[in-house]
């Protein structure tokens, strides 16, 4: 089980590397990720750290890589995407050549980008233009056919003169001047309102939509235009169009007034946009050139400037000594880990080639170490719910062992069927077996990551979600009959004779009857019950859930008793790892007769009434007598167990209220009686203590030095010639091993009147409020949390009623209507998708979900609290892998 049962042993170790070779060592332990720096900067501004100009070269290399996969993406150029690359950090070297490679490509691209862009700008005016010439002809052609038209018409005389004015109109438009542009199709209704209302009607205005659709230089995003012509006179109003048209971003170009000029322009248009598109082509050849050069090796220039920047980071980190011209690092790794790290900074020492050695030197240090669990593929996504919790405080008992196997069982419990088992276990088998190819796909749905991060928990709480099942003989809430019942139902066939006198026949294990067991009574004779599970002769029973609430819920119950028992099993190792003898006389001790007494108890009367009452009629209720026991009452029916119930129960009610107060009481008044000594351990002497005061020994009255008997301390004293002064104090066994326990537990401190001092003054108050807290709290869980419990029992109660009505109102209908028909056939194969549906909508995904939630609840709150307290810090190693894993996280 290793560092999973209790976290990695911690060392603080100081790191000494010469300049020259910083880089390297820093980079190899990167590669290894076995230490966690820490800063020993942290009042230093991060702009005035050593290398801080390293780290903005970084920046800057960062952001031109960025650039160019975004440049990329834009010409839907694909890196050259390998997992397996992985290459070293570069050197100060290979950084300026990386930095210049880089400086090349961005200055390529950025000119490449203008230079396209500017065609681009040019050859939409063209296109514009060409529409321009395109339009107008049209709109003088229709305006010159309109006026010769009307010139030759024959009208009447009543109409005569209103034609005139008309014609009169018509013809003044060849008179007037004119504007032509393209303007966005969008913009162009209130455009019209714009300009119509501006000018007060003195404008003609025609348009028409471009059938070409446009793309914007800038953003590349596709757009129709309208050409419009306006016609105007008057310098004032030519003024007010072109305000207008400047204020809808309408483009206006030069438009001739005669047929053959635009003629002769829309000739040299279309050779420039033809000459135009030539080099536009050229420009994106050679631009998807350069990007396929990147493309080849970005991915690895992404991983060396990353190394580079967490290199320099990290050894931002680092004390300086200009003096010795070292570099001072400080961090936690594993003490199983140092050899390997020295053996790694030896190495990158001579790939460096540096003289000088770096040194690994462990330090003692009474700071908490961070909290370290090495973990696979498997544990991993169980230890990621126990750090959900918390993380674990340093050393103390890890739940991930006893999560892999308890988590889905009680799952199981509240799931059990064998086919809804088999379902998840098959779904969790095959993200097992596509492990490898889900782990190299870049997903982002967060759904499926999380999904897929709990394969192995899928896979075991399918695998127990069978077991539980097939206890319960239940697969799509239809009993198997694997076995052969134990029950012998055929006569009931024979109704005349069985059923004459009875509607009902009881199946009485204890009795032979009409409808008997198999082979012999059970367990009197020599029959045997269903070799495991239940009987599949429950299911056709009319008391089956009467008789299975009972069992869920007693088992329930025990299995409750079960967890909180072990988990106070472990809160005991706990203590005894750490020699916390005060938690474990004046806490756990009557913790655990206190449960005994109450909830351990029930259990014992659950199992005693399966093992030993026959008529379920005659048995006492359980609850009732719950009820009884702590209200000093006999049982009002005279019902009882076993003979002498009632006064050992008076009596367990009596030990567990005398566990109060030895759990309120016993650890506040020892803590206040330490207290009290150590304040008389303060050697309160007359001459003021000095750097040079030393703890000689402990001695006996007579001056021998003797541990066994009442003791003295003789303190010391360096003299300014040279020689000592020493001075005794009696004090007793007790309290001198209290002494030595603070001093080995606490720092030593300095003072001018005295040779110990309390860290921190001592609150009885606080201490006193934080123990009734406590007690209050457990002695109320001991109740709540065996109560908590009986949410197995619900929701198994749940998950097989809700299973048997989804076979009883949906798959059924289909297996009864139309037997033997083609129809039937139909009806049944349509009938299985919609209960498959169901099936996998309701009973898998929504009860597997609250199943899921539920067992959590039960290991956090009932489990864990017993003894894991979660109050660690994680280990976090400075790691290429895992630095770069959170980037892509994050992205």
């Amino acid at each position: 089980m290793g560092s999973l049962y209790r976290s990695e042993e911690m060392s603080l170790v100081n790191i000494y590397l010469q300049s020259e070779a910083a880089f390297t060592c820093v980079s190899e332990l990167g590669e290894i990720g076995l230490i966690q720096f820490n800063d020993l900067n942290e009042s230093v501004n991060s702009f005035q750290r050593k290398f801080v100009s390293e780290v903005r070269r970084c920046d800057e290399m960062e952001r031109k890589l960025r650039f160019m996969e975004k440049e990329m993406k834009k010409d839907s150029i694909m890196e050259d995407y390998h997992k397996n690359v992985n290459p070293l950090a570069p050197g100060m070297k290979e950084m300026n050549e990386l930095e210049a490679k880089l400086e090349k490509f961005e200055t390529d691209m950025k000119e490449v980008n203008k230079n396209q862009e500017k065609l681009k700008k040019n050859y939409l005016e063209l296109t514009e233009l060409k529409h321009i010439l395109r339009k107008a002809q049209v709109f003088f052609e229709e305006t010159a056919h309109l006026s010769d038209q009307q010139h030759h018409q024959e009208v009447d005389e009543d109409r005569q003169s209103l034609l005139a004015s008309e014609y009169s109109s018509v013809h003044t438009i060849n008179t007037l001047s004119f504007v032509a542009g393209v303007i966005q199709i969008e913009k162009m209704a209130n455009f019209e309102k714009v300009l119509w209302r501006s000018c007060r009607g003195n404008v003609f205005l025609r348009f028409a939509e471009i059938d070409a659709t446009f793309n914007d230089p800038d953003t590349g995003d596709a757009m129709k235009k309208n050409v419009f012509v306006i016609f105007y006179q008057g310098d004032q109003l030519k003024q007010r169009v072109k305000s207008i048209c400047e204020g809808f971003h309408a483009s206006l170009y030069p438009c001739p007034e005669t047929s053959p000029e635009r003629r002769e322009i829309a000739i040299g248009v279309m050779t420039r946009i033809e000459d135009l598109q030539t080099v536009l082509n050229r420009t994106e050849e050679h631009r998807r050139m350069i990007l396929t050069q990147i493309a080849a090796d970005i991915r690895k220039w992404f991983i060396m400037v990353g190394k580079m920047k967490a290199i320099y980071h990290t050894l931002n980190k680092f004390n300086v000594n200009m003096a010795d011209k070292c570099l001072i690092g400080e961090g936690w790794c594993a003490v199983k880990h140092i050899d390997e790290i020295r053996y790694t900074l030896r190495r990158a020492t001579e790939m460096s080639g540096s003289s000088v050695p770096s040194i690994l030197q462990k330090l003692k240090t009474k700071e908490t170490p961070p909290t370290f669990h090495q973990t696979n593929n498997f544990t991993q996504s169980f230890q990621t719910i126990i750090d959900a919790y918390g993380i674990a405080s340093y050393r103390e008992i890890n739940p991930t062992p006893f999560t892999i196997v308890t988590f889905p069982f009680l799952f199981a419990v509240m799931f059990g069927d064998v086919g809804h088992g088999l379902i998840m276990f098959i779904f969790g088998l095959f993200l097992v077996w596509k492990e490898k190819e889900f782990l190299q796909e870049k997903g982002s749905n967060e759904i499926w990551q999380m999904v897929f991060g709990g394969r192995y928990l899928i896979l075991m709480m399918g695998f127990f979600s069978m077991y539980t099942g097939f206890l319960y003989n239940e697969c799509f809430a239809i009993s198997l009959n694997v076995f052969g019942s134990a029950w012998d139902v055929s006569k009931i066939r024979d109704v005349n004779n069985t059923l004459r006198y009875e509607k009902e026949i009881e199946l009485d294990p204890w009795h032979n009857g009409e409808v008997f067991r198999s082979v012999g009574v059970y367990p009197n004779d020599s029959g045997v019950p269903y070799l495991y599970g239940m009987d599949p002769i429950w299911q056709s029973a009319e008391n089956k859930i009467t008789f299975q609430n009972s069992y869920k819920m007693k088992s329930s119950i025990i299995l409750g008793m079960a967890q909180m028992l072990f988990g106070l099993i472990l809160a005991y190792r706990n203590h005894k790892f750490f020699n916390d003898r005060l938690a474990l006389y004046c806490e756990w001790i009557p913790q655990m007769i206190f449960i005994w007494c109450i909830v351990g108890y029930l259990c014992f009367l659950i199992i005693l009434k399966w093992t030993t009452i026959k008529d379920p009629n005659a048995a006492p209720s359980l609850l009732i007598g719950l009820i009884n026991m702590f209200m000093f009452t006999p049982s009002p029916d005279g019902l009882y167990l076993f003979n002498g119930q009632n006064t050992f129960q008076h009596f367990l009610v009596i030990v567990a209220f005398l566990m109060v107060p030895w759990m309120l009481f016993a650890k506040p008044y020892i803590l206040y009686r330490r207290h009290i000594q150590r304040k008389q351990l303060i050697f309160r002497v007359d001459l003021p203590r000095h750097d040079g005061d030393e703890l000689l020994h402990r001695t006996d009255s007579f001056g021998n030095s003797d541990s066994s008997s009442n003791n003295s301390i003789r303190l010391r004293r360096k003299m300014n010639g040279g020689e000592y002064h020493s001075v005794s104090v009696n004090v007793d066994d007790t309290a001198l091993d209290m002494l030595n326990q603070d001093d080995r537990s606490t720092a030593s401190t300095d003072s001018n009147d005295s040779a110990t001092v309390d860290k921190e003054e001592f609150n009885f108050g606080e201490v006193m409020i934080y123990q009734i807290i406590h007690t209050i709290e457990y002695c109320l869980n001991c109740i709540s949390h065996t109560a908590s419990y009986l949410r197995l029992w619900a929701l198994s109660l749940a998950h097989s009623e809700l299973s048997e009505v989804l076979w009883k109102m949906v798959m059924n209908i289909g297996l009864t209507a139309f037997p033997n028909t083609f129809m039937g056939g139909v009806m049944t194969f349509a009938i299985f998708w919609f209960f498959a549906s169901l099936t996998v909508g309701i009973l898998l995904l929504m009860e597997g979900l609250s199943a899921f939630l539920h067992a959590l609840r039960l290991h956090w709150v009932e489990f864990q609290v017993k003894f894991y307290k979660g109050q660690g810090e994680p280990f976090q190693p400075f790691s290429f892998e895992q630095i770069f894993l959170n980037a892509e996280e994050s992205n």
